[in-house]
């Protein structure tokens, strides 16, 4: 073989090798290549996987901590409750909410049927789920698509989330929101918590938010006492309650909804099916004529207070729980003597009345009355008169007689002249004041010018003390609406000045007292409606505690207690007015005034405009005020002007019902004051030294820390009338008057009375 043979063979040979080659390496190229690809996809996919991971955490995570927590289920500061007003005996008074009434009940006090006809029509696999039923969401879209029912797929849980802690609106971020944190609610609360917390959270329509006011409003109980046929409505309400509610003329609807929800009971085991029957035939009772407020007056008047202790957000929407002072029974009695005795007054031209009824040594309020009807729109029944200004009339006399004995001005023998006078006031027309019975009574002690309310006597005291004297010592008593001086005249001492009858009950405690302001209190526990204790009313030291003090200052705090009056001046005022004999002369032996077998000390007040008619009285335990008169200050018919038939029958009545089957109480005497034969300056001759003073005495009361009022007598020359043997009245022009020397009884304002000229026949 030759040479060139052999290099192509050879050549041939490795060129194939070559080519094997170059195909091996081809195919592990693409291999490579492929692999590569792949990497890079593979790569790609994790990390988008990777980013969309992270970036879901990442929002997610965002979108958690913009949840409300669950924990804020029993915060109450994420959802309303009302506030339950009652009277001293527990009764529920009134409850006060913004726009939703919510009263927070323990699932622990349902009845069994209360939870399971929820959990039956809402959630049947409640106490098997975590916080989402897929079965149940599938469920109901089935059953919506089919036109079988109209169902919700959303948990008891979701439920309560959705409501108590996000809003309304239907998207997918809050149906997200909702899932999570039914979820999250889950981990934290046991299930009868969140159906606790569902029971007190889910509206039932209207106003009332939570089972508890939903048993209130339909059928005017707690739910505690609810039945099985009313449990099984009211479980039925929440998901349409407008569409359920049975509150309108055509109630098939509710009937229809209640036997659904019986049905499932049955289906999920709770009740049988002849208990199902039994309760779908039952005819249900609801609380349509049932009235939501009691003595309306009074609980407005504690809703103001509230108000102003805590602010409105709180009080409407924080679930406080007051029990105050009020006796709902005598309130109610109290109430029905008030009207009744109104609807007997028409004639008289009398439209209205008020009442207040209080412990004056412990300042509770037990029964306010601020009309004769509240509910009377027409002629203004809301209007609370026992807080309204309106003037006093001679119901404010025993006031101005205690400052002038607490000033030692005056004592109860002191003997005022009642003649006609006239008061000169600088840049004024005089001040002539005339009685109510249009007389003139000569020398009366004030004892008798108190008992009888004479008017002249009255003005003669406010006189002696000044008006700023005497508003200075009625503000430390109580009544506030007493301010500026020179707004008065001598005529405040009559009643001109306007007051309110809250104020008049707390001025009139002193008096029953003894001299010690107990602050009125018409509120005894505030709690949250968890039961922690807000205010508890101190309990207070009587005023005969103060009193046994050995030595005290003219005031003296303690424990709230001021005292702003000495014992004896308030002690003396109270005895004038329970004096019968005192008061004969203008109000007879038995008038309203009396209440047998009782001491109690009592005054009236009539406005000369015949614009108000008053009667407060008291005991040391008691003290009642009463008022009639018109809204609209109309005068009344002049026939009450003696003050005994408008407010005085409603006071005695009241006081009669309150005093019946109790001992009589008698105001404890001081030590300080005595009785004996005392002169006309009130004081007895051995402390008087003036002979001529004392030539006539009487029997009475004084106060040994006093002095002597400044009355004198006279011996001078003066003008007579010869007709009438008198010296001429005030401004009187008289022809031929004779001088002749006389003896004269000068009281403590300087009046003269002359004591041996001839007796007077005509005093008008």
């Amino acid at each position: 073989m030759t040479k060139n043979k052999l290099e192509a063979i050879f050549r041939s040979k490795k060129h194939k090798q070559t080519q094997t080659q170059l195909q091996q390496m081809g195919k592990q190229s693409f291999f490579l290549h492929r692999l590569s690809f792949w990497k890079r996809k593979v790569k790609l996919i994790v990390v988008s996987l990777l980013v969309l991971f992270i970036g879901s955490f990442i929002a997610l995570t965002i979108l958690i901590k913009q949840l409300p927590s669950p924990k804020n289920l029993t915060n109450n500061t994420h959802y309303n409750v009302s506030t339950q007003i009652f009277d001293r005996h527990g009764q529920l008074l009134y409850e006060i909410y913004a726009d939703e009434n919510r009263i927070p009940i323990k699932l622990a006090t349902l009845p069994p049927y209360v939870k399971q006809a929820t959990i039956a029509i809402e959630d049947r696999n409640f106490y098997h789920h975590f916080g989402f039923d897929l079965k149940g969401i599938l469920r109901a879209a089935k059953n919506n698509l089919l036109g079988e029912t109209i169902e919700g797929g959303s948990t008891i849980t979701q439920q309560l989330v959705k409501n108590a802690l996000l809003t309304r609106k239907k998207t997918l971020k809050r149906k997200l929101k909702e899932l999570i944190l039914a979820m999250l609610t889950e981990t934290i609360y046991t299930k009868d918590q969140i159906l606790e917390m569902y029971l007190n959270y889910i509206s039932y329509g209207g106003t009332a938010v939570g089972i508890e006011a939903a048993a209130e409003q339909y059928f005017g109980k707690s739910a505690h006492d609810l039945t099985l046929p009313e449990a099984a409505l009211l479980a039925g309400l929440p998901q349409a309650p407008s569409r359920y509610s049975p509150f309108q003329s055509d109630q098939t609807a509710a009937k229809k909804r209640q036997a659904e929800v019986l049905r499932r009971m049955v289906e999920d085991g709770y009740i049988t099916q002849a208990q199902a029957d039994k309760a779908k035939k039952t005819v249900l009772h609801y609380a349509l004529s049932r009235k939501d407020i009691k003595a309306p007056h009074f609980v407005f008047y504690i809703k103001d207070l509230l108000i102003k202790k805590y602010g409105r957000d709180k009080v409407t929407k924080g679930g406080l729980r007051v029990t105050t002072t009020l006796d709902l029974g005598l309130q109610e009695t109290a109430q029905a003597s008030l009207s009744a005795e109104i609807n007997k007054l028409k004639r008289y031209r009398v439209g209205n009345g008020a009442a207040l009824i209080a412990k004056p040594n412990t300042g509770e309020i037990l029964a306010m009355i601020g009309s004769r009807n509240y509910f009377d729109s027409q002629h203004d029944g809301q209007v609370n008169v026992t807080l309204a200004l309106r003037q006093p009339g001679s119901s404010i006399k025993p006031l101005v007689y205690a400052t002038d004995f607490q000033q030692r001005l005056l004592n109860p023998g002191t003997i005022l002249i009642d003649q006609k006078t006239c008061f000169q006031i600088s840049g004024q027309k005089d001040y002539c004041p005339r009685n109510y019975d249009d007389q003139f009574h000569g020398l009366v002690s004030v004892r008798q010018a108190l008992g009888n309310s004479f008017n002249i006597p009255a003005v003669k005291a406010m006189k002696l003390l000044g008006v700023k004297n005497f508003i200075d010592q009625a503000q430390k008593m109580g009544l506030t609406s007493l301010k500026d001086p020179s707004h008065y005249g001598l005529s405040l001492g009559l009643g001109a000045g306007e007051v309110r009858m809250i104020d008049m009950v707390q001025a009139f405690s002193v008096l029953a007292n003894e001299g010690v302001k107990v602050p009125l209190n018409p509120i005894l526990t505030i709690k949250d409606y968890r039961g922690n204790l807000l205010y508890q009313a101190q309990p207070q030291k009587t005023s005969k505690n103060l009193l046994e003090m050995n030595e005290y200052p003219d005031i003296i705090h303690r424990e709230n207690l001021t005292r702003v009056m000495d014992q004896a001046p308030a002690y003396l005022v109270d005895h004038i007015m329970q004096d019968n004999q005192a008061r004969t002369a203008a109000f007879g032996p038995h008038s309203q005034l009396v209440i047998p077998n009782q001491v109690v000390s009592v005054k009236t007040g009539t406005t000369n405009d015949l614009k108000d008619n008053w009667t407060i009285g008291f005991t040391p335990q008691y003290i009642v005020a009463t008022w009639v008169g018109n809204n609209d200050s109309k005068p009344m018919n002049p026939y009450l002007v003696s003050g005994v038939t408008g407010a005085a029958p409603i006071w005695h009545d009241i006081m009669r019902f309150i005093l019946q089957g109790k001992s009589p109480q008698w105001p404890e005497k001081p030590a300080d004051v005595r009785s004996g034969d005392v002169c006309l300056n009130g004081f007895p001759a051995t402390i008087t030294n003036l002979t001529d003073l004392c030539q006539t005495k009487t029997k009475e009361l004084y106060w040994e820390k006093g002095q002597p009022s400044a009355g004198e007598i006279k011996t001078e020359n003066t003008w007579i009338d010869p007709t009438t043997g008198q010296p001429p009245a005030y401004g009187q022009q008289v022809e031929g008057l004779k001088l002749e020397n006389h003896r004269f009884y000068v009281d403590p304002t300087g009046a003269k009375y002359c004591l041996d000229c001839r007796p007077i026949n005509d005093t008008k």
